[in-house]
């Protein structure tokens, strides 16, 4: 039976969860302007509040004030319900990710499991979004969407899986316990390159975008809403994409135990934490301001013929490993190896059709330059 004082702590658990990824999310977005700014050689906001600190509560209060507008054909129930299915799994997993030792609403067993689980529930939110818009260019964005996150869903459970095999549990915190002398990002190379690309790819960051792409579906399954829907959508991308960040800090960064090691109060533990979130999400937002969106083609292919062979990779050294009782360096030997001879073959096979290219341009110039 659960005491009421169970429920009541339980509940204002999740109350401080909630108002704390709030705050999470209007920093997620001042960050990205700013760091964005200073990389494309701009100052990003500096005019509403100090250094622009309130900039992100006027844009969320402008969205909550917008007037909310459906199309007339659209369903009106799935229509509004498809922003809270989205939003929803993103806010549920954090119910299992812990800041620190005995520091999370429930620390569950099968945590990494619960995390499979539930996060995969957004698929059918940005489907039904696009569906219940009654527009073209929406149930497009929704078909990509479907198509995209089953696809990058794979790699994100086999690299989990390779996690689970050589910490021998699904706890989280029994995870992050494991790597009090060495990171699995040290041991799990390979893994770990592959859980962050696929888990960008999961909340649909730059160069992923592709189902919400503005200069071919125009919004994709979100191109019908408007106002404090809207927002929902966009909280749920920020706050997904704090989960990625914060499970890559503690599943392979050593979270609150490395590179100290000894136990940390549990204040050190959260600052520790929240810093290699932080320094996550700082990488996923350069890859944005650094890579062109993806075509669609590029998109699958990456995928299905990299991520996917490369995540099986993961889990075969892994279990091969613990099987054979081989040493534990040669984790990493063999994902350094595995990893690298992909990467260079495709550069490879990329260089010579561009040696090709930038030698007929050199003959076409020099004939030009001879007449």
């Amino acid at each position: 039976m659960i005491e009421a004082r169970d429920v009541l702590y339980i509940g204002a658990g999740l109350f401080a969860l909630f108002n704390g990824l709030m705050v999470v999310t209007l920093s997620l977005v001042w960050l990205e302007r700013k760091f964005l700014g200073r990389l494309q050689g701009r100052v990003g906001p500096t005019r509403v509040g100090p250094f622009g600190l309130l900039q992100a509560v006027a844009d969320a209060l402008k969205l909550l004030m917008k007037e909310d507008v459906s199309p007339g054909p659209a369903a009106r129930v799935i229509f509004y319900a498809a922003p809270l299915l989205v939003f929803v799994p993103g806010f549920i997993v954090w119910l299992t990710i812990p800041f620190a030792q005995d520091m999370a609403v429930r620390n569950l067993e099968l945590g990494i499991f619960f995390f499979i689980a539930f996060s995969v529930l957004s698929i059918v939110g940005l489907v039904l979004a696009g569906w219940s818009s009654a527009s073209k260019y929406a149930v497009l964005g929704g078909f990509r969407s479907a198509a995209q996150l089953v696809s990058y869903e794979i790699p994100i459970i086999m690299t989990l899986l390779t996690v689970v095999i050589v910490a021998g549990t699904m706890n989280i915190a029994e995870v992050v316990e494991a790597q009090a002398s060495v990171p699995y990002v040290a041991l799990l190379p390979l893994a770990a390159v592959v859980f962050l690309l696929a888990g960008i790819a999961e909340v649909g960051r730059t160069p992923f975008d592709i189902y919400f792409a503005e200069s071919e579906v125009v919004g994709g399954p979100f191109v019908e809403y408007s106002g404090a829907h809207w927002a929902v959508f966009f909280l749920a991308e920020y706050v997904s994409t704090f989960v990625i960040a914060a499970l890559t800090a503690l599943l392979f960064l050593g979270g609150w135990r490395w590179p100290f090691g000894a136990d940390l109060p549990p204040a050190a533990g959260v600052a520790l934490v929240l810093a290699k979130t932080y320094a996550v999400v700082l990488a996923i937002f350069w890859l944005r301001a650094t890579y062109p969106r993806l075509r669609i083609d590029q998109l699958m292919s990456l995928g299905w013929k990299a991520l996917i062979p490369l995540s099986f990779a993961a889990v075969i050294i892994a279990a091969a490993q613990r099987f054979y009782g081989w040493p534990t360096w040669s984790l990493t030997a063999l994902s350094v190896i595995v990893l690298a001879v992909p990467a260079i073959l495709q550069v490879r096979l990329q260089r010579r059709p561009a040696m090709e290219r930038a030698r007929r341009y050199a003959r076409r110039a020099m004939a030009e330059r001879a007449r």
